[in-house]
């Protein structure tokens, strides 16, 4: 199944956007000009990780961080590299882009 999540031009740089279906929430980060894709649960509690619409990074934009207890993320591999969860990752959605629109690929 494919899932349309966005315009590829939609996003800036440093910037995300959050999706939900019935069966899976998740979010899209634009960063240095590529697109990650990840499943919208901290690996630690499963809970979702932004604590407001579309609020996916740090302060400065430069990781991925989970407002339930501040686990912060690499954006490009979806590691933890500080918090209750390091040394997990997020869970990774494969994409297409199709005429600069993303596609999540379920």
């Amino acid at each position: 199944m494919r899932l349309k999540i966005c315009g590829i031009n939609e996003l800036d740089d440093d910037t995300s956007i959050g999706v939900s279906t019935d069966t899976i929430e998740l979010f899209v980060i634009k960063k240095d000009s590529q697109i990650f894709l990840y499943e919208n649960s901290c690996p630690h509690l499963s809970t979702p990780l932004e604590f407001m619409p579309n609020q996916f990074l740090n302060v400065d934009r430069s990781l991925i961080i989970c407002s339930t207890h501040g686990a912060l993320f690499e954006p490009d591999s979806g590691s933890c590299i500080s918090g209750p969860c390091v040394g997990q990752t997020l869970g990774k959605i494969n994409y297409v882009i199709e005429d600069d629109v993303v596609f999540a690929i379920l």
